[in-house]
């Protein structure tokens, strides 16, 4: 009796053959709508900014295009040494094409970062609008700036007037290297030294009148910018501490501060080598 015909080695039967071809067919068509999904996001702009290290060239203790970022009158002042400098973050514009290639690259980079258009520009503003509400938003820093430095080493409005100039730089984040300015240069550690210790210290975090310091963004990128421009020390808002830490560089040692007595404790007790709190691992 003749064997049952066999299929010849390596072929497939018509059936498996069919539906191997109908579940190729599926994929294409589920995969096609992916692929023009993603050809459309990369030229679609996006909601976001790019953000990178900015200047950390405003120290607050000297000069900045010819003229004191602080001057005060009414009462005597200190001549300083060391350095508080302010730290920034440069974004792209608020008009600025952010596309999905822009982005993948970005996230990947350490001295770069992808924000929320809304978390750095206020929504609905165009660039006019926005650089007013930075101005205004720096001009209040300053107030409260002057405001708890003059509380903190009880002192009168009514005697002591505080000018801070620093014009083209906007937001609130410079408020507490604006306070601790105002200090050195009327009382240094109030043992007639300098607060700073004659460091170059860096830092960021806002300032309400009664001390209070406030978290900002982009504190990594700041971090990097500071110990690029030689500091050696970063004043922090100690909720943040943890996004410091993040890509923080080598030698550059954080301080967490919650209001100003911390800012001002801490500093004294560097100066005077003294144990000084840090950001938990």
């Amino acid at each position: 009796m003749p064997a049952p015909s066999q299929p010849a080695p390596g072929a497939k039967t018509t059936a498996a053959t069919t539906a191997g071809r109908k579940r190729a067919r599926t994929l294409a068509v589920c995969a096609a709508p992916v692929v023009a999904l993603l050809a459309v996001a990369a030229l679609v702009p996006l909601p976001f900014v790019i953000a990178q290290p900015g200047s950390t060239t405003a120290n607050v203790l000297g000069e900045h295009k010819d003229k004191p970022v602080i001057s005060i009158t009414g009462a005597a002042t200190r001549k300083t040494s060391g350095q508080l400098r302010m730290t920034t973050i440069e974004a792209t514009g608020p008009d600025a094409r952010v596309d999905l290639g822009d982005v993948v690259d970005s996230w990947f980079r350490t001295d770069r970062a992808v924000m929320p258009r809304e978390s750095v520009y206020p929504a609905g503003q165009n660039d006019e609008e926005i650089e007013r509400h930075n101005a205004a938003e720096m001009k209040k820093s300053q107030d409260s700036a002057a405001q708890a430095a003059l509380r903190y080493l009880h002192r009168s409005p009514k005697d002591v007037k505080v000018e801070l100039s620093l014009a083209d730089v906007g937001g609130p984040s410079a408020g507490l290297l604006f306070t601790l300015g105002v200090i050195d240069k009327l009382d240094g550690d109030g043992r007639g030294g300098d607060l700073t210790g004659g460091r170059s210290i860096a830092g960021t975090g806002t300032i309400e009148p009664d001390g209070t310091v406030g978290p900002v963004g982009g504190v990594s990128l700041k971090t990097q910018a500071a110990r690029r421009d030689g500091a050696t020390v970063f004043l922090v808002p100690k909720e943040e501490c943890s996004d410091a830490r993040a890509e923080l560089p080598a030698g550059l040692r954080l301080i967490p501060v919650a209001d100003l007595k911390d800012a001002v404790s801490s500093l004294k007790a560097l100066a005077a080598g003294q144990r000084v709190p840090a950001c938990p691992a």
